[in-house]
């Protein structure tokens, strides 16, 4: 709360034209963090796009594999199956 009454006293005890470049210095420090917050949400756009086609390659290289492979036992799945112990 000090802060903002102390800020609250400089505002006020500003010349007009002071206030005037104030007000010009928000204004412009408002639309840089837009400016931030806009390139954000692209970059992030962009990732989700090659998330997306990141998926979709490894959908195309998983169809290209055979279906009829058999499928590991629970042994072989495990630890101990892979790797030999100690």
């Amino acid at each position: 709360m000090k802060l903002i009454d102390s800020l609250a006293h400089i505002i006020k005890s500003l010349t007009l034209e002071e206030k005037m470049l104030l007000e010009e210095k928000i204004k412009t420090e408002i639309n840089e963090n837009l400016s931030v917050k806009s390139s954000e949400v692209l970059a992030s756009s962009a990732n989700n796009n090659d998330l997306e086609e990141w998926t979709n390659k490894l959908q195309r290289w998983l169809e290209r594999h055979p279906r009829n492979i058999p499928i590991l036992s629970d042994y072989g799945v495990r630890r101990s199956g892979i790797y030999e112990e100690d």
